[in-house]
């Protein structure tokens, strides 16, 4: 990230000026070239880029520019009519769902890109569940209306079947593919033409052509109509032919959009500048400040609610959203002020981790510059760099406070993978550096199993699992190679046996000697093991009992059909001998191990697995597919629920049949299907593949 640079405004602006909106939509519907233009045609962006040569404004990292896409949530911003708006730059791609998450926790509204010839896709349709549980006021541009194939009328018939009943146009296009040329406002009825080789929107305002009139009438009496219905005076007056000035209609338009009744939808084409204008106009007028929400939730140290407002005498409070490092700058922090103000240079405290943090060089970001600034007002967004204790969801308050703000809620990574280093020095630095992309992409996780020997990696797919080992090699240099995880198999006995444990050592002097006898036993699934004595008489001291138990434990450890925990049985220690000399600790303990390898190859052991309930939650449709998939993965069906146009099943699948099944579960659904999953215990496995099994734990011995 560059130095700071001055820009025409001193960044700061009160809360009633200001708008954060995240922008989503599927990868390739024209998010980023979109803000792009936005910001260019406020003035506030010097440069206009284009994606496919790595220059728009929001492509940032070198992994953005070579995969020719968003992939962490950037934020610049454009000043319009006095007003300050904050996008957020969001993946489309769904490995990165992560990052929208977040965007949409700290945003007032959203702007989705649906592509004007492609119609909603199914990364929408995720990212629009994502704001419906967030209850995120939403506005809609139909995209790429000067590509081959567009189709508006189309596009928002789809937008109304599948996601938003209440989508209402408030422009109308003009020609479409290689002859739109501009849009017709229906509030003003007036057609937009835009000007040739316009990089800022520039437009000749005129009559409505004769080749749209119908259009445009049949669409105007439907938005007055849907507004009408969201106020009864407003309908009253409608219905009495009273024509009502347009910045009622607006009112009424935005009121409703907050409330999630109404969507509007503009259109144009962000390459060519198309709308953009209008657009700026729009959020201005439509979309909520932050303010406006009211009452912000939050919780003290001992769980109380607190409420604050977004206000400049509040006590402030800031939530960090994104946490970045690069080199020559270190960490950049992404907050958003949620009430108070926070000035340059001021203390604030880390309420999640008890630290002190001073701001210094507080700025706004402008993708991957930062304009500095002296101050900031609730509801805007900042950026601060090299902070010492704070990471991402952590919030920041003022001295003296103890209130924490509600994170974001992450979804949980569904991939797993092992990693080793490259080299000796890459396995040496491997670990930190895994750990501080998982501070940069909390969907990003990974420990050390001690149990399997491999390091774990867990992601949301193969493409996010791909950027991030390229950025661990470009900002830590460390690479690394991949390979399947291991499974956690078990052992257990299934018949009862008994047998002798002896050792006897003498090499002069003074000897070593141990002698017992054990039965063991089966125990339900999950039971775990127990250890009884029987021992009577004293014919084992009982000092030396204790040592059989170990020697016992010690054994099971490592199992008897593939080198795997032997689990879930009881083992019995009924008789023996000692001697009085040589006996001791270590000749029992070793006894014990002894007993328990000669009875337990007698007590018919058997393999067990790893069992995983999944629950699968996809359209109607692909519910076929999906149940031939797991079938063909010997997956156990449990039941099926219908889900508002989705089904969820529910099946009990071995861990190893589950390799790579989050990608296989997007190929066959195109990306719509989703699971969970949960460990529900061990099972037998099946006889044939055990050989593969203690073979491939062999080879690794």
């Amino acid at each position: 990230m560059a130095q700071a640079k001055s820009f025409k405004t001193n960044g700061i602006f009160k809360t009633d000026n200001l708008r954060n909106v995240v922008v989503l939509g599927h990868g390739g519907s024209g998010k980023t070239t979109l803000i792009d233009a936005l910001c260019f045609a406020s003035g506030s962006s010097r440069r206009r880029g284009r994606v496919g040569e790595g220059t728009a404004l929001t492509m940032t990292t070198p992994e953005e520019k070579s995969h020719g896409m968003s992939l962490e949530v950037t934020v610049a911003h454009a000043v319009h009519d006095d007003t300050r708006i904050n996008f957020l730059d969001t993946p489309g791609y769904m490995d990165f769902i992560g990052e929208a998450t977040a965007a949409i926790r700290v945003a007032e509204a959203a702007l989705v890109t649906v592509g004007a010839a492609a119609g909603v896709e199914v990364g929408t349709e995720m990212l629009w569940g994502v704001c419906d549980r967030r209850e995120l006021p939403r506005m809609v541009f139909i995209s790429m209306m000067d590509k081959a194939h567009a189709n508006f009328e189309e596009a928002v018939g789809e937008l109304r079947e599948k996601l938003a009943p209440g989508a209402v146009p408030v422009q109308v296009p003009i020609g479409a593919a290689g002859s739109f040329r501009g849009v017709v406002d229906l509030f003003a009825g007036k057609a937009r033409i835009y000007r040739d080789g316009t990089m800022t929107g520039e437009f000749d305002e005129g009559p409505v052509p004769d080749e749209v009139a119908d259009a445009v009438e049949e669409w105007t009496t439907e938005l007055m109509e849907t507004l009408a219905t969201t106020d009864e005076e407003l309908l009253d007056r409608y219905l009495e032919g009273e024509e009502i000035p347009i910045p009622e209609l607006m009112a009424a338009l935005a009121g409703a959009m907050a409330e999630g009744e109404v969507v509007p939808v503009f259109c144009g084409a962000a390459e060519q500048s198309f709308g953009v204008r209008a657009l700026l106009q729009g959020i201005v007028d439509l979309a909520p400040h932050p303010a406006s929400a009211g009452a912000i939730a939050a919780q003290s140290a001992n769980g109380d609610e607190v409420e604050l407002r977004a206000a400049p005498d509040e006590v402030a409070t800031a939530l960090v959203f994104k946490t970045s490092t690069e080199p020559h700058v270190g960490e950049l922090s992404l907050f958003r002020v949620y009430s108070g103000m926070i000035a340059n240079g001021s203390e604030l405290r880390n309420t999640v981790r008890g630290a002190s943090e001073r701001i210094n060089h507080l700025a706004i970001p402008q993708a991957r510059e930062r304009v500095e600034v002296e101050a900031l007002y609730p509801g805007d967004i900042g950026v601060v760099a090299k902070l010492k204790s704070t990471g991402t969801n952590d919030t920041l308050a003022a001295p003296g406070t103890d209130v924490v703000l509600e994170g974001i809620h992450f979804p949980s990574p569904d991939i797993s993978i092992a990693v080793h280093g490259a080299t000796r020095a890459d396995e040496d630095k491997m670990g930190e550096a895994l750990g501080r992309l998982h501070d940069e992409d909390p969907t990003f996780t990974s420990e050390f199993n001690p149990e399997l020997r491999q390091t774990i990696a867990r992601g949301m797919g193969e493409l996010h699992f791909l950027v991030q080992f390229e950025r661990l090699k470009r900002k830590y240099g460390v690479s690394v190679e991949t390979e399947t995880p291991r499974i956690a198999y078990r052992e257990t006995i299934t018949a009862e046996a008994q047998g002798q444990g002896r050792f006897k050592k003498q090499t002069g002097g003074r000897g070593q000697f141990g002698d017992c006898w054990v039965r063991l036993r089966p125990r339900e699934r999950g039971e775990g093991y127990e250890f009884v004595s029987s021992i009577k008489g004293g014919v084992i001291p009982t000092k030396y009992v204790p040592s059989v138990d170990r020697g016992i434990q010690e054994a099971a450890a490592s199992g008897v059909v593939a080198g795997y925990p032997l689990v879930d049985f009881e083992a019995e220690c009924y008789d023996g001998s000692y001697h009085s000399v040589d006996s001791s600790d270590i000749a029992f303990k070793v006894a014990g191990s002894y007993a328990f390898r000669n009875v337990a190859e007698k007590a018919k052991p058997v393999l067990l697995e790893p069992m995983i309930e999944v629950k699968v939650t996809a359209p109607d449709e692909y519910v076929g597919d999906i149940m031939g998939d797991l079938n063909g993965r010997s997956a156990r069906v449990l039941g099926m629920d219908p889900l508002g146009g989705n089904t969820v099943i529910r099946a009990v699948v071995a861990e190893a049949e589950l390799y790579k099944y989050a990608s296989a579960l997007r190929s066959i659904t195109q990306g719509r299907g989703h699971h969970r999953r949960k460990m529900l215990g061990y099972d037998v496995v099946p006889p044939m593949r055990v050989a593969k099994i203690v073979a491939e734990a062999a080879e690794r011995e």
